[in-house]
Protein backbone atom coordinates (compact mmCIF):
# COMPACT_ATOMS: atom_id res chain seq x y z
CA UNK A 1 0.00 0.00 0.00
CA UNK A 2 1.12 3.49 -0.75
CA UNK A 3 1.92 5.40 2.07
CA UNK A 4 0.45 9.31 1.94
CA UNK A 5 3.26 12.05 2.89
CA UNK A 6 2.53 13.60 5.97
CA UNK A 7 5.39 16.20 5.81
CA UNK A 8 3.74 19.67 6.70
CA UNK A 9 4.17 22.12 3.29
CA UNK A 10 6.90 24.82 4.04
CA UNK A 11 5.65 28.27 1.73
CA UNK A 12 5.86 31.41 3.40
CA UNK A 13 2.56 33.20 2.73
CA UNK A 14 3.00 36.39 0.72
CA UNK A 15 1.25 38.34 2.71
CA UNK A 16 2.69 37.31 6.01
CA UNK A 17 3.21 40.14 8.63
CA UNK A 18 0.34 42.71 6.42
CA UNK A 19 -3.39 43.38 8.01
CA UNK A 20 -6.26 41.38 7.96
CA UNK A 21 -7.96 44.12 6.14
CA UNK A 22 -8.16 44.19 2.67
CA UNK A 23 -7.27 48.11 2.28
CA UNK A 24 -4.32 48.17 4.76
CA UNK A 25 -2.80 44.38 3.34
CA UNK A 26 -3.09 46.49 -0.42
CA UNK A 27 -1.59 49.58 0.78
CA UNK A 28 1.37 46.88 2.91
CA UNK A 29 1.78 45.13 -0.40
CA UNK A 30 2.20 48.55 -2.52
CA UNK A 31 4.76 49.59 0.41
CA UNK A 32 6.71 46.43 0.75
CA UNK A 33 7.23 45.80 -3.13
CA UNK A 34 9.06 49.08 -3.22
CA UNK A 35 11.40 47.71 -0.66
CA UNK A 36 11.91 44.16 -0.86
CA UNK A 37 14.90 44.07 -3.31
CA UNK A 38 16.54 47.23 -1.70
CA UNK A 39 20.12 46.33 -0.72
CA UNK A 40 20.68 45.38 2.65
CA UNK A 41 22.38 47.37 5.33
CA UNK A 42 23.38 45.91 8.43
CA UNK A 43 24.82 48.18 10.76
CA UNK A 44 25.67 46.51 13.52
CA UNK A 45 26.13 42.67 13.49
CA UNK A 46 28.51 39.83 14.52
CA UNK A 47 29.39 37.48 11.47
CA UNK A 48 33.40 37.77 11.66
CA UNK A 49 35.07 39.47 8.78
CA UNK A 50 37.49 36.09 8.27
CA UNK A 51 34.13 33.99 7.03
CA UNK A 52 34.00 36.28 4.31
CA UNK A 53 37.85 36.92 3.41
CA UNK A 54 38.60 33.56 3.52
CA UNK A 55 35.70 32.13 1.25
CA UNK A 56 35.66 28.43 2.53
CA UNK A 57 32.74 26.33 2.18
CA UNK A 58 30.58 25.95 4.65
CA UNK A 59 31.19 22.79 7.13
CA UNK A 60 28.31 21.55 7.58
CA UNK A 61 24.61 22.46 8.14
CA UNK A 62 24.39 22.44 11.77
CA UNK A 63 27.58 24.41 12.27
CA UNK A 64 26.14 26.98 9.68
CA UNK A 65 22.27 27.30 11.23
CA UNK A 66 22.50 26.22 14.54
CA UNK A 67 25.34 26.14 17.11
CA UNK A 68 26.44 30.18 16.62
CA UNK A 69 22.75 31.42 17.01
CA UNK A 70 22.43 31.57 21.01
CA UNK A 71 18.35 32.62 19.47
CA UNK A 72 17.79 29.14 18.94
CA UNK A 73 20.34 27.54 21.44
CA UNK A 74 18.43 29.43 24.30
CA UNK A 75 15.60 27.98 23.18
CA UNK A 76 16.07 24.44 22.82
CA UNK A 77 17.95 24.69 26.06
CA UNK A 78 15.01 25.58 27.40
CA UNK A 79 12.80 22.54 26.03
CA UNK A 80 15.66 20.14 27.61
CA UNK A 81 18.26 20.08 25.39
CA UNK A 82 21.54 20.01 26.37
CA UNK A 83 24.60 22.74 24.69
CA UNK A 84 26.59 19.88 24.12
CA UNK A 85 24.23 18.38 22.10
CA UNK A 86 23.82 21.14 19.68
CA UNK A 87 27.67 21.08 19.00
CA UNK A 88 28.71 23.03 21.96
CA UNK A 89 32.52 22.24 23.13
CA UNK A 90 32.41 21.31 27.02
CA UNK A 91 35.20 23.86 28.20
CA UNK A 92 35.41 22.94 32.33
CA UNK A 93 37.01 19.46 31.67
CA UNK A 94 35.08 17.65 34.55
CA UNK A 95 33.17 16.01 32.59
CA UNK A 96 33.56 12.83 30.79
CA UNK A 97 34.49 13.73 27.03
CA UNK A 98 34.66 17.31 28.21
CA UNK A 99 37.76 18.83 25.95
CA UNK A 100 39.29 22.30 26.27
CA UNK A 101 38.40 24.08 23.05
CA UNK A 102 40.93 24.51 20.56
CA UNK A 103 42.65 27.40 19.51
CA UNK A 104 40.19 29.28 16.58
CA UNK A 105 37.66 26.72 16.83
CA UNK A 106 34.63 28.55 19.01
CA UNK A 107 32.29 25.37 18.68
CA UNK A 108 33.34 22.04 18.36
CA UNK A 109 31.57 18.75 19.43
CA UNK A 110 33.63 16.92 22.21
CA UNK A 111 33.26 13.53 21.06
CA UNK A 112 34.39 13.21 17.91
CA UNK A 113 33.98 9.31 17.69
CA UNK A 114 30.45 9.46 17.91
CA UNK A 115 28.55 7.10 15.18
CA UNK A 116 26.66 9.78 13.90
CA UNK A 117 28.18 12.38 12.35
CA UNK A 118 27.89 15.50 14.82
CA UNK A 119 26.52 18.31 12.40
CA UNK A 120 23.13 15.58 11.53
CA UNK A 121 22.84 14.67 15.50
CA UNK A 122 22.50 18.41 15.93
CA UNK A 123 20.21 18.95 12.69
CA UNK A 124 17.85 15.94 13.79
CA UNK A 125 17.53 17.44 17.20
CA UNK A 126 16.23 20.86 15.80
CA UNK A 127 13.78 19.03 13.77
CA UNK A 128 12.09 17.06 16.35
CA UNK A 129 12.07 20.72 18.21
CA UNK A 130 10.64 22.35 15.55
CA UNK A 131 7.53 23.12 16.91
CA UNK A 132 9.11 24.15 20.00
CA UNK A 133 9.91 27.51 18.09
CA UNK A 134 6.31 28.11 16.57
CA UNK A 135 4.98 32.04 17.06
CA UNK A 136 8.38 32.93 17.99
CA UNK A 137 10.41 35.37 15.75
CA UNK A 138 13.40 32.60 15.06
CA UNK A 139 10.37 30.05 13.95
CA UNK A 140 9.36 32.94 11.16
CA UNK A 141 13.06 33.76 10.37
CA UNK A 142 13.83 29.98 9.70
CA UNK A 143 10.95 29.17 7.89
CA UNK A 144 11.60 32.22 5.57
CA UNK A 145 15.75 31.20 5.58
CA UNK A 146 15.39 27.38 4.56
CA UNK A 147 12.86 28.01 1.93
CA UNK A 148 13.81 31.08 0.44
CA UNK A 149 17.48 30.41 0.43
CA UNK A 150 17.96 26.36 0.75
CA UNK A 151 14.45 25.75 -1.35
CA UNK A 152 13.11 23.35 1.16
CA UNK A 153 9.59 22.78 0.61
CA UNK A 154 8.57 21.03 3.51
CA UNK A 155 9.01 21.78 7.82
CA UNK A 156 11.69 19.93 8.87
CA UNK A 157 10.78 16.91 11.22
CA UNK A 158 12.10 13.80 12.95
CA UNK A 159 11.17 12.04 9.42
CA UNK A 160 12.90 14.45 6.77
CA UNK A 161 15.40 15.74 8.95
CA UNK A 162 18.45 13.65 6.97
CA UNK A 163 16.98 14.10 3.80
CA UNK A 164 16.95 17.90 4.63
CA UNK A 165 20.29 17.62 6.09
CA UNK A 166 21.96 16.37 2.87
CA UNK A 167 19.96 18.73 0.48
CA UNK A 168 21.85 21.79 2.74
CA UNK A 169 25.03 19.94 3.00
CA UNK A 170 25.00 19.23 -1.03
CA UNK A 171 24.23 22.91 -1.53
CA UNK A 172 26.90 24.13 0.67
CA UNK A 173 29.54 22.04 -1.10
CA UNK A 174 28.53 24.10 -4.18
CA UNK A 175 30.49 27.53 -5.36
CA UNK A 176 27.01 29.59 -4.93
CA UNK A 177 26.86 28.86 -1.47
CA UNK A 178 30.55 29.67 -0.24
CA UNK A 179 30.37 33.22 1.94
CA UNK A 180 30.85 35.65 -0.66
CA UNK A 181 28.68 34.73 -3.62
CA UNK A 182 25.71 33.98 -0.93
CA UNK A 183 27.19 38.03 0.30
CA UNK A 184 26.06 38.71 -2.91
CA UNK A 185 23.19 36.87 -3.90
CA UNK A 186 21.96 38.52 -0.01
CA UNK A 187 21.78 41.74 -1.48
CA UNK A 188 24.46 42.69 0.83
CA UNK A 189 25.82 46.51 0.09
CA UNK A 190 27.20 46.97 4.22
CA UNK A 191 27.70 44.49 6.69
CA UNK A 192 29.31 45.73 9.94
CA UNK A 193 31.37 43.28 12.36
CA UNK A 194 32.14 43.70 15.71
CA UNK A 195 35.48 43.23 17.11
CA UNK A 196 37.46 43.30 20.10
CA UNK A 197 39.88 46.43 20.37
CA UNK A 198 42.80 44.12 20.44
CA UNK A 199 41.94 43.00 16.93
CA UNK A 200 44.30 43.74 13.95
CA UNK A 201 41.59 43.51 11.41
CA UNK A 202 43.45 41.45 8.86
CA UNK A 203 40.51 40.14 7.45
CA UNK A 204 38.66 44.03 6.75
CA UNK A 205 42.23 44.89 5.08
CA UNK A 206 42.31 41.77 2.76
CA UNK A 207 38.49 42.48 1.34
CA UNK A 208 39.25 45.90 1.59
CA UNK A 209 42.36 45.14 -0.73
CA UNK A 210 40.68 42.99 -3.04
CA UNK A 211 39.55 43.68 -6.03
CA UNK A 212 36.67 40.68 -7.04
CA UNK A 213 34.77 41.50 -3.63
CA UNK A 214 32.83 44.93 -4.42
CA UNK A 215 31.21 44.56 -1.67
CA UNK A 216 31.67 46.32 2.08
CA UNK A 217 32.63 44.81 5.61
CA UNK A 218 33.22 47.77 8.10
CA UNK A 219 34.50 46.98 11.67
CA UNK A 220 32.91 47.93 14.91
CA UNK A 221 35.01 49.06 17.89
CA UNK A 222 33.79 47.14 21.31
CA UNK A 223 35.78 47.45 24.52
CA UNK A 224 33.35 46.78 27.13
CA UNK A 225 35.97 44.89 29.28
CA UNK A 226 37.53 48.17 30.00
CA UNK A 227 34.43 49.80 31.79
CA UNK A 228 34.16 47.56 34.56
CA UNK A 229 37.57 46.93 37.18
CA UNK A 230 35.94 44.64 38.95
CA UNK A 231 36.01 42.18 36.34
CA UNK A 232 38.19 39.07 36.62
CA UNK A 233 39.87 40.18 33.23
CA UNK A 234 40.01 44.00 33.29
CA UNK A 235 43.74 43.58 33.87
CA UNK A 236 44.69 41.59 30.96
CA UNK A 237 42.24 43.66 28.63
CA UNK A 238 43.97 46.85 29.93
CA UNK A 239 47.52 45.58 29.51
CA UNK A 240 46.68 44.00 26.10
CA UNK A 241 45.01 47.48 24.60
CA UNK A 242 47.85 48.60 25.27
CA UNK A 243 50.10 46.33 23.53
CA UNK A 244 48.50 46.77 20.98
CA UNK A 245 48.52 50.45 20.80
CA UNK A 246 52.05 50.75 22.05
CA UNK A 247 51.29 52.92 25.14
CA UNK A 248 51.69 52.35 28.88
CA UNK A 249 47.89 52.08 30.47
CA UNK A 250 49.29 51.34 33.71
CA UNK A 251 47.69 54.78 34.37
CA UNK A 252 44.08 56.07 33.42
CA UNK A 253 45.63 59.04 30.98
CA UNK A 254 47.40 55.84 29.57
CA UNK A 255 44.85 54.00 28.98
CA UNK A 256 42.37 56.66 27.34
CA UNK A 257 45.75 57.43 25.36
CA UNK A 258 46.17 53.84 23.95
CA UNK A 259 41.77 53.63 23.07
CA UNK A 260 42.17 56.83 21.26
CA UNK A 261 44.62 54.96 19.31
CA UNK A 262 42.81 51.93 18.85
CA UNK A 263 39.87 53.78 17.82
CA UNK A 264 41.91 55.55 15.02
CA UNK A 265 43.54 52.24 13.74
CA UNK A 266 39.92 50.71 13.69
CA UNK A 267 38.89 54.49 11.70
CA UNK A 268 42.12 53.76 9.30
CA UNK A 269 40.40 50.11 8.49
CA UNK A 270 36.40 51.54 7.72
CA UNK A 271 35.19 51.79 11.35
CA UNK A 272 32.69 54.15 11.48
CA UNK A 273 31.28 53.12 14.59
CA UNK A 274 31.58 51.85 18.45
CA UNK A 275 29.62 49.29 20.72
CA UNK A 276 28.91 49.43 24.09
CA UNK A 277 27.31 46.92 26.13
CA UNK A 278 27.00 48.06 30.21
CA UNK A 279 24.41 46.89 32.99
CA UNK A 280 23.14 50.75 33.23
CA UNK A 281 23.68 53.80 31.49
CA UNK A 282 25.05 56.02 34.28
CA UNK A 283 27.39 58.51 32.99
CA UNK A 284 28.70 60.63 35.29
CA UNK A 285 31.91 61.83 35.14
CA UNK A 286 34.91 61.56 37.75
CA UNK A 287 37.74 63.98 38.49
CA UNK A 288 40.61 63.41 36.79
CA UNK A 289 42.14 62.46 40.28
CA UNK A 290 39.33 60.21 41.41
CA UNK A 291 39.56 58.11 38.15
CA UNK A 292 43.59 58.15 38.62
CA UNK A 293 43.19 56.45 42.14
CA UNK A 294 40.37 54.08 41.36
CA UNK A 295 42.37 53.16 38.10
CA UNK A 296 45.59 52.49 40.02
CA UNK A 297 44.01 50.55 42.79
CA UNK A 298 42.08 48.07 40.06
CA UNK A 299 45.53 47.47 38.83
CA UNK A 300 46.66 45.58 42.20
CA UNK A 301 43.69 42.97 41.52
CA UNK A 302 39.47 42.92 41.57
CA UNK A 303 39.89 42.85 45.27
CA UNK A 304 41.65 46.60 44.89
CA UNK A 305 38.39 48.58 44.01
CA UNK A 306 34.83 48.39 46.15
CA UNK A 307 31.70 47.67 44.08
CA UNK A 308 30.42 51.49 44.32
CA UNK A 309 34.02 52.33 43.31
CA UNK A 310 34.05 49.86 40.12
CA UNK A 311 30.00 51.83 39.49
CA UNK A 312 31.91 55.06 39.68
CA UNK A 313 34.53 54.28 37.09
CA UNK A 314 32.28 52.30 34.32
CA UNK A 315 30.05 55.39 34.63
CA UNK A 316 32.94 57.88 34.59
CA UNK A 317 34.11 55.23 31.31
CA UNK A 318 30.90 55.85 29.53
CA UNK A 319 31.38 59.47 29.87
CA UNK A 320 34.91 59.61 28.79
CA UNK A 321 33.57 56.81 25.75
CA UNK A 322 31.09 59.80 24.15
CA UNK A 323 33.98 62.41 24.73
CA UNK A 324 35.82 60.34 22.42
CA UNK A 325 33.36 60.19 20.08
CA UNK A 326 32.62 63.54 19.89
CA UNK A 327 36.23 64.33 18.89
CA UNK A 328 36.84 61.37 16.19
CA UNK A 329 33.44 60.99 14.97
CA UNK A 330 32.93 57.56 15.41
CA UNK A 331 29.12 56.78 16.15
CA UNK A 332 28.58 55.43 19.79
CA UNK A 333 25.61 52.54 19.88
CA UNK A 334 24.98 52.08 23.59
CA UNK A 335 22.96 48.60 24.58
CA UNK A 336 22.42 48.77 28.59
CA UNK A 337 20.37 46.66 31.01
CA UNK A 338 21.01 43.22 29.77
CA UNK A 339 22.63 40.78 32.77
CA UNK A 340 25.23 38.36 31.00
CA UNK A 341 25.80 34.89 32.04
CA UNK A 342 22.82 34.88 34.32
CA UNK A 343 23.97 31.24 34.50
CA UNK A 344 27.22 30.41 35.99
CA UNK A 345 27.36 26.81 36.04
CA UNK A 346 26.74 26.93 31.42
CA UNK A 347 29.38 29.59 31.83
CA UNK A 348 31.45 27.83 32.78
CA UNK A 349 30.79 24.55 31.00
CA UNK A 350 30.07 26.07 27.76
CA UNK A 351 31.26 29.95 27.80
CA UNK A 352 29.87 32.89 26.60
CA UNK A 353 27.16 33.69 23.95
CA UNK A 354 24.87 30.15 25.13
CA UNK A 355 21.78 31.82 25.78
CA UNK A 356 21.94 32.94 29.49
CA UNK A 357 21.79 36.37 29.04
CA UNK A 358 18.81 38.24 30.23
CA UNK A 359 16.74 41.49 30.22
CA UNK A 360 17.06 44.24 32.78
CA UNK A 361 14.66 47.29 33.52
CA UNK A 362 16.02 50.05 31.33
CA UNK A 363 16.44 53.62 32.22
CA UNK A 364 17.99 56.51 29.68
CA UNK A 365 16.43 59.85 30.86
CA UNK A 366 18.29 60.40 34.19
CA UNK A 367 21.45 58.13 33.73
CA UNK A 368 22.58 59.83 30.64
CA UNK A 369 22.02 63.56 31.58
CA UNK A 370 25.80 64.06 32.91
CA UNK A 371 26.43 62.73 29.50
CA UNK A 372 23.60 64.61 26.78
CA UNK A 373 24.38 67.50 29.40
CA UNK A 374 27.90 67.62 27.85
CA UNK A 375 27.78 65.96 24.51
CA UNK A 376 23.83 66.24 23.81
CA UNK A 377 24.16 69.06 21.16
CA UNK A 378 27.85 68.24 19.77
CA UNK A 379 28.26 68.22 16.03
CA UNK A 380 28.05 65.45 14.86
CA UNK A 381 27.89 63.05 17.59
CA UNK A 382 25.46 60.11 17.04
CA UNK A 383 24.36 58.21 20.17
CA UNK A 384 21.90 55.34 19.32
CA UNK A 385 20.57 53.99 22.23
CA UNK A 386 19.22 50.13 22.36
CA UNK A 387 16.76 48.81 24.36
CA UNK A 388 15.76 45.07 25.80
CA UNK A 389 12.99 46.41 28.07
CA UNK A 390 10.72 48.15 25.56
CA UNK A 391 8.75 50.39 28.31
CA UNK A 392 11.52 52.53 27.72
CA UNK A 393 10.50 53.29 24.26
CA UNK A 394 7.44 55.87 24.68
CA UNK A 395 8.78 57.06 28.12
CA UNK A 396 12.51 57.41 27.30
CA UNK A 397 14.06 57.08 24.36
CA UNK A 398 11.76 58.65 21.91
CA UNK A 399 11.55 61.66 23.57
CA UNK A 400 15.55 62.13 24.16
CA UNK A 401 15.34 61.54 20.31
CA UNK A 402 12.91 64.04 19.83
CA UNK A 403 14.78 66.57 21.66
CA UNK A 404 18.35 65.85 21.25
CA UNK A 405 20.20 65.79 17.79
CA UNK A 406 22.51 63.15 19.24
CA UNK A 407 20.38 60.94 20.26
CA UNK A 408 19.27 58.18 17.88
CA UNK A 409 16.66 55.48 18.92
CA UNK A 410 18.11 52.28 18.05
CA UNK A 411 15.88 49.44 16.25
CA UNK A 412 14.19 46.53 18.84
CA UNK A 413 17.11 44.44 19.82
CA UNK A 414 17.56 40.61 21.20
CA UNK A 415 14.67 39.64 23.17
CA UNK A 416 12.00 42.25 21.03
CA UNK A 417 13.63 42.17 17.72
CA UNK A 418 9.90 40.75 16.88
CA UNK A 419 7.16 41.67 14.02
CA UNK A 420 4.62 42.76 17.15
CA UNK A 421 7.64 44.56 19.03
CA UNK A 422 8.48 46.25 15.36
CA UNK A 423 4.98 47.60 15.28
CA UNK A 424 4.99 48.51 18.76
CA UNK A 425 8.32 50.17 18.53
CA UNK A 426 7.50 52.67 15.63
CA UNK A 427 4.15 53.93 17.21
CA UNK A 428 6.17 54.70 20.19
CA UNK A 429 8.62 55.97 18.68
CA UNK A 430 7.42 57.97 15.89
CA UNK A 431 5.34 60.58 18.25
CA UNK A 432 8.04 62.21 19.89
CA UNK A 433 10.73 61.36 17.10
CA UNK A 434 9.63 60.39 13.68
CA UNK A 435 11.28 58.12 11.41
CA UNK A 436 14.46 59.89 10.82
CA UNK A 437 15.94 59.55 14.72
CA UNK A 438 16.11 55.98 13.97
CA UNK A 439 18.73 53.79 13.51
CA UNK A 440 17.44 51.47 10.77
CA UNK A 441 17.57 47.92 11.12
CA UNK A 442 19.66 45.82 13.54
CA UNK A 443 19.87 42.22 12.64
CA UNK A 444 22.66 41.61 15.48
CA UNK A 445 22.98 38.03 14.25
CA UNK A 446 26.55 35.86 14.49
CA UNK A 447 23.80 33.53 11.79
CA UNK A 448 24.95 34.45 8.19
CA UNK A 449 22.25 32.79 6.03
CA UNK A 450 19.72 34.60 8.41
CA UNK A 451 20.75 38.21 7.35
CA UNK A 452 18.18 38.58 4.42
CA UNK A 453 15.42 36.57 6.31
CA UNK A 454 15.87 38.95 9.42
CA UNK A 455 16.06 41.80 6.81
CA UNK A 456 12.56 40.82 4.97
CA UNK A 457 11.05 40.69 8.04
CA UNK A 458 11.68 43.98 9.52
CA UNK A 459 10.70 45.31 5.81
CA UNK A 460 7.45 43.38 5.88
CA UNK A 461 6.89 45.12 9.40
CA UNK A 462 7.42 48.47 8.76
CA UNK A 463 5.27 48.34 5.87
CA UNK A 464 2.40 47.37 7.52
CA UNK A 465 3.09 49.95 9.82
CA UNK A 466 3.23 52.52 6.99
CA UNK A 467 -0.03 51.11 5.71
CA UNK A 468 -1.95 51.30 8.81
CA UNK A 469 -0.49 55.45 8.89
CA UNK A 470 -2.06 55.51 5.60
CA UNK A 471 -5.33 53.54 6.01
CA UNK A 472 -6.36 56.57 8.86
CA UNK A 473 -5.08 59.05 6.47
CA UNK A 474 -2.33 60.28 8.65
CA UNK A 475 0.04 59.76 5.89
CA UNK A 476 -0.68 59.68 2.15
CA UNK A 477 0.72 56.05 0.04
CA UNK A 478 3.54 58.27 -1.51
CA UNK A 479 4.73 59.16 2.19
CA UNK A 480 4.45 55.63 3.01
CA UNK A 481 6.81 54.23 0.14
CA UNK A 482 9.19 57.44 0.19
CA UNK A 483 9.66 56.56 4.38
CA UNK A 484 10.05 52.62 3.63
CA UNK A 485 12.98 53.15 1.29
CA UNK A 486 14.69 55.75 3.70
CA UNK A 487 14.46 53.45 6.75
CA UNK A 488 15.95 50.57 4.40
CA UNK A 489 18.93 53.10 3.09
CA UNK A 490 19.00 56.43 3.99
CA UNK A 491 18.51 56.56 7.42
CA UNK A 492 20.89 53.44 8.20
CA UNK A 493 23.76 55.21 6.01
CA UNK A 494 22.66 58.63 7.96
CA UNK A 495 22.55 57.52 11.35
CA UNK A 496 25.90 55.29 10.93
CA UNK A 497 27.68 57.65 9.05
CA UNK A 498 27.99 54.80 6.49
Amino acid sequence: MTQLSTATPLAPHPDRLFAADPGARAVARTVYDAVKDAPIISPHGHVDASLIADDQPFEDPASLLITPDHYVLRLLHANGVGLEALGRADLSGTRPGSQARPAGSAHRWRDAAEPTPPGRSVWRTLAEHWDDFLGTPVRYWFETELHDVFGLTEQPSAANADAQYDHIADLLASPAFRPRALFDAFGIEVLATTDAPTADLAAHARLAADPTFTGRVVPTFRADAVFDPSGSDWRHVVASIGEAAGIDTGTHDGLLAALRARRQYFIQHGATATDTGVLDAGSAPLSASERSRIHAAALSGPEGVTAAEAVAYRHDMLYRWAEMSVEDGLVMQLHPGVHRNHHAPTLERFGPDTGHDLPAVGSFTEPLRPLLESFGTAPGFHLVLFTVDETVFSREIGPLAGFYPAVYAGAPWWFIDTPAAIGRYRAAITDSASFTKTSGFIDDTRAYCSIPARHDMARRADAAYLASLVVTHEISEEDAVRTARRIVSDIPKATFKL
